[in-house]
């Protein structure tokens, strides 16, 4: 998977490659882990053989990275066969035309502080329209408004009032997903900048002759590759604990965290290089450009870094001896 995804990436269209199944990779695996068997068996085939799309429907106007601020609720009919969906929900990718929603509410009656994970089928009372973001127009990225939306119990995702630490597991797969996507993109536009930087003349002499450029791009290239390293760590214990391993939470929020902040310098050191075409949206630099927007998203999206950063040392601190004295 990891293969696949960072060799996806490296074509270089990140607002593209997200419009053909992010959104569906970062919530089909909370209903693989945590739906029902009847919702499973229902909705999995479903989106498996693409005559269905799903997204991941957390962040809200009100609460992004802070998930415990969400505003949604879910309250049950009198006749207990449903919840009452009502809220709004923001920056959902592929949310513009997806069938299905992985949803994140607040339940436990009227103020309640539960947290649950619904998933909520397009229907009456479901009413989408897409965002313009930074770095495409094609992700399908989605502003939701649920209206009194009718949700059969059936539909909840582990237990009532559990959903937070579903979420929090589910996190660990859409950022270590962020993260390959990165690396693709980052080795992109490294092949790019090193191709150009030998064939670009200035002042009589390959740009490569420029002691400068050669530096730039070997503390690029140095930096990306101990994410990789890292990522590749990660991954085989992912394999060994499973994507919802809780005592991975930490280290993978720290990968990304590391990956969003190598691709903010690897977009700008290729930029420098290859100068207005890395500014230039189609032509010989797009793969640069394309970088270069989608590195800011992408330390925003699934966690931003400096949320990252606190989770990995908050992380530590759980396990950390108390008793630990210099």
């Amino acid at each position: 998977e990891s293969i696949a995804h960072q060799e996806i990436a490296r074509i270089g269209l990140p607002g593209f490659v997200d419009g053909l199944g992010a959104g569906y990779l970062i919530s089909a695996p909370a209903v693989y882990h945590f739906g029902s068997e009847p919702t499973k068996r229902k909705v999995c085939p479903q989106l498996l053989r693409g005559e269905k799309w799903s997204a991941l429907a957390i962040s809200e106007p009100f609460a992004g990275s802070d998930v415990a601020q969400i505003k949604a609720t879910a309250t049950r009919t009198a006749d207990g066969k449903h919840f009452l969906v009502n809220g709004v929900k923001k920056w959902i990718t592929e949310g513009a035309y997806s069938d299905y929603f992985v949803t994140a509410v607040r339940t436990g009656g009227p103020g309640g502080k539960g947290i649950s994970l619904l998933l909520i089928e397009r229907g009456d009372g479901v009413t989408t329209s897409q965002m313009k973001t930074t770095y495409s127009k094609c992700a399908g990225t989605a502003l939701i408004v649920l209206d009194d939306v009718l949700v059969p119990v059936e539909n909840l995702m582990g237990k009532e009032n559990e959903g937070f630490k579903l979420i929090m597991y589910n996190f660990n797969h859409e950022r270590w997903f962020i993260v390959q996507n990165l690396l693709g993109q980052m080795r992109a536009a490294l092949t790019d900048a090193f191709m150009w930087a030998r064939q670009r003349k200035v002042f009589g002499k390959p740009l490569m002759d420029q002691a400068v450029i050669r530096n730039k791009l070997a503390s690029s290239l140095a930096a990306m590759e101990s994410v990789q390293s890292f990522s590749e760590v990660l991954t085989y214990d992912m394999n060994k604990h499973g994507p919802v391993s809780e005592r991975l939470s930490g280290p993978i929020a720290m990968l990304k965290f590391q990956a969003t902040r190598t691709a903010w310098k690897v977009a700008d050191d290729t930029v420098q290089i290859l100068g207005g075409r890395g500014v230039t949206h189609t032509g010989m630099g797009s793969k640069v450009e394309g970088l270069k927007n989608f590195a800011k998203y992408a330390a925003v999206y699934g966690g931003s870094e400096e949320i990252m950063a606190d989770l990995t040392v908050k992380q530590a601190m759980r396990v950390f001896p108390k008793t630990a004295r210099l």
